[in-house]
Order: C-alpha cells, then sequence, then structure tokens
C-alpha cells in the first residue's frame, strides 16, 4: 500500500537535507565500527566515545566529556557509571574543586583503547580509501567550516529564543 502526502504541507527532501544524510551517515559509520569493538569488548557506541574522549584528553568531567561529544548527558552519565563499574574508568576529584569529579581511562580501560584505536583507524582508512588526499582534506576543512557554521547558528537561534520570550 503507497502512502501519498497529503497535499497542502510542507515537504522535507530528506535526500538534499544536511542534518539528515550527516546522521545517517555517521550512525552507519559508527554502527560497522561498533560491531567489531562491541562483540569483542562488550563496550558500546556511547562508552567508547567516553573512552575515545578522554583517552584523548584525561582528566575531564563528565559534563566536559557530554559537551565535547554533543552527547545526551544522561547518555554519557550512564556509560561513565557502566565503565566505573566495569573498572575501565577512574574517578578523581579535582584539586581545586573538590565539588568537580575528573575522569581518566584505567589501566583496564588503556589497554581497552589501544585494541579499539586501530580498528577505528583501519575502518576510517578503509572508507575513505580511493578518496585522493586532496579531498580528504578538503572534506576535513568542510566539516571543520561547517562546525563553526552549526555552532553560529546555534548560538544565534538561542538569541532569537531569547527574544520571542
Amino acid at each position: 500500500m503507497s502512502r501519498k502526502r497529503p497535499s497542502g504541507h510542507a515537504e522535507l527532501d530528506l535526500e538534499h537535507f544536511l542534518p539528515y544524510r550527516l546522521s545517517v551517515l555517521s550512525n552507519r559509520i559508527s554502527g560497522a565500527i561498533a560491531r567489531e569493538y562491541s562483540e569483542r569488548l562488550s563496550l558500546s557506541v556511547t562508552e567508547w566515545r567516553v573512552m575515545a574522549v578522554l583517552g584523548r584528553y584525561p582528566g575531564l568531567s563528565a559534563r566536559e566529556v557530554a559537551e565535547r561529544t554533543a552527547m545526551d548527558k544522561v547518555a554519557v552519565s550512564r556509560a561513565v557509571a557502566s565503565l566505573l563499574s566495569s573498572g575501565r574508568l577512574e574517578r578523581e576529584f579535582d584539586d581545586e574543586d573538590r565539588r568537580r569529579s575528573v575522569l581518566q581511562l584505567s589501566a583496564q580501560g588503556l589497554a581497552v583503547y589501544d585494541q579499539v584505536v586501530p580498528l577505528a583507524l583501519g575502518f576510517e582508512q578503509h572508507v575513505l580509501e580511493g578518496m585522493p588526499e586532496a579531498e580528504r582534506a578538503l572534506l576535513f576543512r568542510l566539516l571543520d567550516r561547517l562546525d563553526e557554521m552549526e555552532l553560529r547558528a546555534e548560538s544565534g537561534a538561542g538569541a532569537i529564543a531569547q527574544a520571542g520570550q
């Protein structure tokens, strides 16, 4: 049975809508990589993202991890709790602000990180093979530019919302 869109309603061409395209691509790529490490290491996508950020930037709080990954704070909190419980993360209190806890990978977490990073990099290389280096560089410059533009649009949208209240 085919469904027809009621006439007179707005139409969103998803195949040319940037947020949709980026989301679908990100989900497919993340899912493909996750199949490798989730089976081998019992690690969820969210847990891996937390570990990846802390592997690169140790000593962040859960809130800072959520900000860096643009993930939901509740999802990050659950992942952090799971990683602490499994011994893959360690939590310490900030010397300057005892209310703030900071996270870092434990020795066990670093061992997992050292296994997943080559898998992730290998998969990225596989996805990008056949794309000339100049196109890769352009892709990353465009992604950086989109990131800047989205942050500007987001702050503008916040100002517009506040003005409307």
